[in-house]
């Protein structure tokens, strides 16, 4: 009996919809730089990844939000910087069997 949920299923969609964003965040030099450095130090502040990205800070700002918004960061605004951090849950998630049981026919 298979057990396939159609394509139309709303779940199924949102969950696709969902890491389709993931996966874009993550397919870009500059983000998975963006996200060594963080790995690295943990908590990194926008002036200093514009340093070490040699980034303006308008365009390290566009690929900070790709990642905030694909759930893969998080910002915090102390004063007049924000400082950012992996958001580990996330990470392990698409790191996770959970996510490869998605597409594995048992």
């Amino acid at each position: 009996m298979d057990k396939t949920i159609p394509f139309t299923d709303t779940s199924l969609k949102s969950t696709f919809s969902l890491y389709e964003k993931k996966f874009k965040a993550l397919a870009d030099q500059k983000r998975l730089h963006i996200l060594h450095e963080i790995t690295e130090h943990g908590e990194v502040c926008v002036c200093d990844l514009s340093e070490e990205l040699q980034l303006p800070q308008s365009k390290l700002s566009y690929h900070l939000k790709i990642l905030v918004d694909a759930r893969l960061i998080e910002k915090e605004a102390r004063g007049t910087w924000s400082y950012y951090t992996l958001n580990h849950s996330e990470i392990n998630h698409i790191l996770s069997e959970e996510l490869c049981c998605l597409f594995r026919r048992d």
